[in-house]
């Protein structure tokens, strides 16, 4: 935890409410989300319940499995799961969009938007992940065969639950950690995945508290858990009766029917309230404008919806249940290519998080007391421009000379220190050599260099370009990491889900 966001729950505890440390939201939040909240069933390994699944919040549409551990029942309902989620990702793939690529020398064509998908916290986000995988390598003829749709969800799920585990990604999102990206509470990390005690925290009613909201939210009869796990005097109570109560009306049509509605409106209170949550979630991240690179990021969901679509009109597999070697080294190369990159954008685009990377001494803000815009180095083959401005700032700045700088409103401008003096009361002097993003000429264009009395954030963070690492084929394994992969894949067997 930063020192700024320890500071803002102390605060937070103090107010009574919730304490921002955003000023710009970091997530991409789509017109139309398709939120999804899951239920499952308890003491089974991800034996669907119920879900409540829609694109408005009037429009949600119930999901139920009367009884999870039949087999066929659960198949059903990843059926019927796909008659939801599959129109809505064919929305998609209607309108596409060229994008330059080398250097405008050529285009590539992506989809123009595309899908989002929200749950209530992460524990969601699981759920979809191992619902993926017991449904993906399903295929719709031989033993135990399930509807074509199935197999195919599967793979969509998967795919959602990959991306949600790169860095920067919008494609599915837990929305209690999107809130939390944004607001601190005055309660525990562990409390925040609560979302009606953490929206009570950033939203209390007039009159009311944080902690007061979440003392009630741990009544499960006011505020039912958020899914996908029950509370388990609800499930002693009131669940296994109306299970018990569908099961033993087999052979009575009538009394199965009943049964049946029943059960759909016991299931449909345990969802209702965080559905209605889940909306007033968006509503509030909705609130805040989106960051200046919050479009880049979802341009990359956009290429991965795209590529994944690709695959499948190819006639691609199912995704592996495990990687190879080379695979995992290169998925998590990327991820910290992404978390690296996503931590200098979030710096860029917002200046709360920026103030802990000057509480950390990788940023500091001064003032431009001097500027020379038309200083031109000759001392190369060829002169080129290289002004020199000079920054006083009373902050730490524990870099050495000869150290790049980067400035957030000119990110693609670099500034050697060239001269680093303390001065007096406490005020540190800098002089600052720049080159980058004021064209080829040996005249700035205006605005590119800053201006006398300019108060310039400066950091060593960087947004530049990361190459990518290289990597053998998968043919060419090394030894030490298992050697070249089998001829079979890993995933060819349908997984058993009984």
């Amino acid at each position: 935890m930063s020192t700024l966001r320890a500071l803002a729950k102390a605060q937070a505890v103090a107010a009574g409410v919730a304490q921002p440390v955003a000023t710009v939201r970091h997530l991409h939040l789509a017109e139309r989300p398709l939120v999804l909240v899951p239920l499952a069933l308890a003491g089974e390994a991800n034996a669907p319940l119920a879900a409540l699944v829609g694109t408005a919040p009037d429009a949600a549409r119930l999901l139920i499995v009367p009884q999870p551990r039949n087999r066929d029942q659960r198949f059903r309902f990843a059926a019927e799961l796909a008659a939801v989620v599959l129109p809505y990702l064919a929305e998609f793939l209607t309108v596409s969009e060229a994008v330059p690529v080398d250097r405008g020398r050529d285009v590539r064509h992506r989809y123009a938007d595309a899908p989002q998908l929200l749950v209530p916290n992460p524990a969601g986000v699981t759920f979809l992940r191992l619902f993926g995988r017991s449904t993906r390598f399903r295929r719709p003829d031989g033993e135990h065969p399930v509807h074509p749709d199935v197999p195919l969800l599967g793979r969509w799920l998967t795919f959602f639950a990959e991306r949600a585990e790169h860095p920067g990604s919008s494609a599915l999102v837990a929305m209690t950690d999107a809130l939390t990206l944004h607001w601190a509470t005055g309660q525990s990390s562990v409390e925040d995945q609560h979302l009606p005690a953490l929206l009570g925290w950033i939203d209390p009613p007039v009159g009311s508290t944080g902690a007061q909201m979440a003392a009630r939210a741990e009544d499960p009869t006011l505020c039912p858990p958020a899914g996908p796990a029950t509370d388990p005097d609800f499930d002693n109570r009131v669940l296994a009766p109306a299970i018990a109560a569908y099961t033993g009306a087999e052979d009575d049509p009538a009394a199965r029917a009943a049964a049946y509605v029943a059960l759909e409106r016991v299931l449909r209170g345990q969802l209702a309230p965080t559905w209605e949550l889940m909306w007033r979630g968006v509503g509030l991240l909705r609130a805040l404008p989106p960051g200046a690179r919050v479009a880049g990021r979802w341009d990359g969901d956009k290429d991965a919806f795209t590529g994944h679509v690709e695959h499948l009109d190819a006639g691609g597999g199912p995704q592996p249940r495990r990687d190879g070697a080379v695979a995992a080294a290169a998925r998590l190369h990327r991820w910290e290519r992404a978390l690296t990159s996503y931590a200098v954008q979030r710096a860029y685009d917002d200046p709360l998080v920026m103030a802990e990377h000057r509480l950390t001494g990788e940023a500091f803000v001064g003032d431009v007391t001097l500027a020379d815009p038309t200083r031109v180095d000759d001392s190369g083959r060829r002169p080129v421009l290289r002004p020199r401005i000079q920054v006083v700032t009373t902050e730490p700045v524990p870099v050495p000379v000869g150290t790049t700088l980067f400035s957030p409103a000119r990110p693609a401008q670099k500034a050697k220190v060239v001269f680093l003096t303390p001065a007096a009361d406490g005020k540190t002097e800098l002089v600052l050599e720049l080159s980058g993003g004021m064209g080829r000429g040996l005249t700035a264009p205006p605005g590119t260099v800053p201006e006398v009395g300019e108060r310039l954030c400066l950091t060593t963070l960087s947004d530049g370009f990361l190459p990518a690492g290289a990597f053998p084929a998968p043919e060419e394994t090394p030894w030490t990491h298992g050697g070249p992969p089998a001829s079979t894949a890993d995933g060819d067997a349908a997984e058993d889900w009984s």
